[in-house]
């Protein structure tokens, strides 16, 4: 199968100016952007030379596979940090000091799970360095 970029996904051959190109700062392609990668590829695919659909059902067992990865790690880091409730931590805090106290709750959003320390929210896994 070939791929076409996006930017010349949507284009006309007849000299139309091609589409602005996405803009992706994290540089992460999620479920979404894998669909819409594929239907852009599909709108932009030769009907004379239709694309192997082979190639597309790998692609959906890897985006699957990847997902679920995704899944269970995050599963796994939100069962660590419930184990952490009620235990008390050191933690280096937003101005980079060392802060202490005990866990009272957990959060997790898309940025990843974080802590409650004794009213101080937001404490990130990554910055807690022991635990009592």
């Amino acid at each position: 199968m070939t791929t076409t970029p996006l930017a010349t996904a949507g284009a006309a051959t007849s000299g139309a100016a091609p589409e602005k190109t996405p803009e992706n700062p994290s540089s992460i392609l999620g479920q979404n952007d894998f669909l819409k990668l594929m239907v852009a590829q599909l709108r932009a695919q030769n009907p004379l030379e239709p694309g192997n659909s082979n190639e597309f059902v790998n692609e959906l067992a890897q985006l699957t596979q990847v997902e679920q990865t995704t899944n269970l790690a995050n599963a796994s880091e939100l069962s660590g940090a419930v184990q952490l409730i009620g235990r008390t931590v050191t933690y280096n805090n937003a101005s980079g000091a060392a802060a202490s106290g005990t866990v009272e709750s957990v959060q997790s959003s898309a940025s990843g799970t974080s802590v409650t320390v004794e009213g101080v929210p937001g404490v990130t896994l990554s910055s807690i360095t022991e635990v009592n």
